[in-house]
């Protein structure tokens, strides 16, 4: 009995999930490597983030997913390297997989362009542990201002900065100043009457710049002005360090800084020795697969994908992802059944959409543009319909509408050790001596 041919996915998020569940009736093995070993829900992860949602509400163990396929295997681990001309790749503990099929799924990191020594002021959403790093910052921020007495610095640990005016950086922005002035007010007792300060910055000039349509972008900005937010446009960020950021001549105190400003593809790209853009995506052909090796295929946010015809590449989001991954279980199982292939992928865009806040967002598909209370209904109804489908936890999703609708939030837990000690440290920053910042241990320390 010949050998059935080996499909190794290299991730697991919406493109290397479906991937390997396209391939459940395929005759072939697959064998699925993920660093991490849940799957991310991840348009909801700014909802952790900003104490909306626990952590298990938007994921789940891909074991548990792909339990029932026979002929996938999931193992847990890093891919180091990756070499298409022998058909191997490389994981940490220095195995070596063979292919006869390889699928690169691996997502996008956060893109600081350049300055990576911001990270140590600047958190960015891309994961999990980056969420609840983001809410326990946040939380400390409030902790803090409720034990300060000098009003400046009071003001300083309230004043949060948003740098990055697209999806995620409008959604952490509404939901910030929605978590300090409806979700928290009532916890605390010195700061209740004083509403956070958030300020979300974007280098273009306008929000939601690539994808959204320009009136759509102006309602977006239009319905955070509303909420209390400060949005500036054509601010480009020139430094960050611990006391907070500079546009310019502009200065902005702040202790909390969060970085929702661009991404790029993970360093596994850079093994290929394919072409790639300035953002690390591999450039790939017309069926997803890398130039030169027809077997190989790189899918969702670490490709780069023009439809022919267009000037633009498809955008870094999670249908555009689930669709490849379909389309190249199609090429996979043609060829393997002796079919002909497809010969291109086309992407049928379903729409985009964007929340600012409780009755508050902007959805644009095709023509047809919404923005306010209807917009927000779609964007919630959608956005339920796929985590139900995604978890199948009618419950978990129950609790989380009604604490949205509500602004009842119960995930406003400060975890880690020394929790108090963390809170001083943050509080010294916000500290000015005679004009000049305290000396305390930069952000990195409180986290």
């Amino acid at each position: 009995m010949s050998k059935r041919p080996h499909v190794v996915i290299v991730g697991g998020g919406f493109g290397g999930l479906t991937l390997a569940k396209s391939l459940a009736r395929a005759p072939v093995d697959v064998t699925l490597v993920d660093r991490a070993n849940h799957h991310l829900f991840q348009p909801l992860l700014y909802q952790v983030a900003m104490a909306g949602l626990s952590p298990a509400d938007i994921a789940v163990p891909i074991r548990s997913v792909l339990k029932r396929q026979a002929n996938a295997r999931v193992l847990l681990g890093e891919v180091t390297k990756v070499d298409l001309a022998c058909r191997t790749i490389s994981l940490d503990d220095d195995e070596t997989l063979a292919y006869d099929f390889l699928a690169i799924a691996v997502g996008a990191k956060t893109n600081y362009f350049g300055h990576d020594d911001w990270t140590r002021f600047a958190h960015g959403l891309k994961t999990l542990d980056d969420a609840v790093e983001i809410r326990r910052r946040v939380l400390l921020a409030f902790e803090a201002a409720e034990r300060e007495t000098d009003p400046e610095a009071r003001r300083r640990l309230l004043t949060f900065v948003v740098i990055g005016g697209g999806p995620t950086g409008v959604e952490v922005a509404g939901s910030l100043i929605e978590l300090g002035r409806f979700v928290l007010a009532d916890d605390f007792r010195q700061i209740r009457n004083e509403h956070p300060r958030v300020i979300l910055i974007e280098a273009a000039d306008r929000l939601l710049p690539g994808g959204f349509r320009p009136d759509l972008a102006a309602a977006a900005k239009r319905q955070l002005e509303e909420l209390g937010a400060e949005v500036k446009l054509s601010s480009r960020v020139v430094n960050i360090d611990g006391h907070g950021v500079d546009l310019g001549a502009e200065r902005i105190e702040s202790t909390t800084v969060l970085w929702t400003a661009g991404v790029r593809a993970k360093r596994l790209t850079e093994t290929l020795g394919v072409e790639l853009d300035r953002a690390g995506r591999v450039v790939v052909a017309r069926d997803c697969s890398t130039p030169g090796h027809p077997e190989g295929f790189v899918i969702g946010d670490a490709a780069l994908f023009v439809e022919e015809g267009k000037k633009e590449p498809l955008p870094g989001v999670s249908p555009v992802a689930m669709q490849q991954g379909r389309f190249v279980a199609r090429v996979i199982s043609a060829r393997v059944n002796g079919r002909e292939a497809p010969p291109r992928f086309t992407y049928l865009d379903k729409g985009i959409m964007a929340t600012v806040g409780r009755s508050r967002a902007v959805a644009q598909a095709g023509r047809l543009g919404m923005s306010g209370l209807l917009a927000w209904l779609a964007w919630l109804l959608v956005h339920i319909f796929y985590l139900i489908s995604f978890r199948n936890r009618f419950v978990v999703l129950f609790n989380w509408a009604w604490s949205y609708v509500t602004y009842k939030r119960g995930a406003r837990l400060i975890t880690g050790e020394r929790v108090w000690e963390k809170a001083q440290k943050l509080a010294a920053r916000a500290e000015f001596r005679d004009g000049v910042p305290s000396e305390a241990p930069p952000a990195e320390s409180v986290r």
